[in-house]
């Protein structure tokens, strides 16, 4: 985890154009672009807040700033699992607030060549094509490359903002 860490704080901000933080949830590979990512940490402690989404587990206290955590399993209607040593929460940057992401692992940095990336198939439920910013190709395998700003709606942010303070 610290030398994924290491990556992006070496990774200079010009050249992190294609570059995404991959991390498993159950049997799918996921990316999100590195610009986003502030720090991976261990699963810790969490303290839930009352009347907030399933899917919002609760907030922690990172070094004094109150961080509200997303599991994305939950986010993604996939099973609850018991979180385990290599469960991490990935410390993202979004619309003017930090949020966590509890993901199943986190892999590496990844860099994705922009003509690799092709847009997520037109399903008419719309449910992956709402958080899918991509499909990324590298080599055989596929990587979900999701859109943080679509993470959440503009009314969970600011219910999070409020419940943050």
């Amino acid at each position: 985890m610290a030398e994924l860490l290491e990556q992006i704080i070496e990774t200079e901000e010009d050249t992190q154009k294609g570059r995404f933080l991959t991390f498993m949830v159950g049997n799918e590979e996921y990316g999100i672009e590195i610009c986003y990512v502030t720090e991976i940490i261990g699963i810790q402690e969490i303290t839930e807040v009352p009347e907030l989404p399933d899917y919002i587990r609760g907030i922690i206290n990172l070094r004094g700033k109150i961080i509200p955590v997303m599991d994305v399993r939950l986010r993604f209607r996939k099973p609850r699992r018991p979180y385990n040593d290599r469960t991490c929460i990935i410390v993202i940057d979004i619309k003017d607030i930090s949020i966590g992401l509890i993901v199943d692992y986190v892999c590496e940095v990844l860099a994705i060549d922009e003509e690799n990336i092709v847009s997520p198939p037109n399903m008419k439920t719309g449910f992956y094509n709402r958080y899918l910013k991509g499909i990324g190709k590298n080599g055989d395998n596929i990587k979900l490359l999701l859109d943080c700003d679509k993470l959440l709606k503009e009314e969970e942010i600011e219910e999070l903002h409020q419940s943050s303070l």
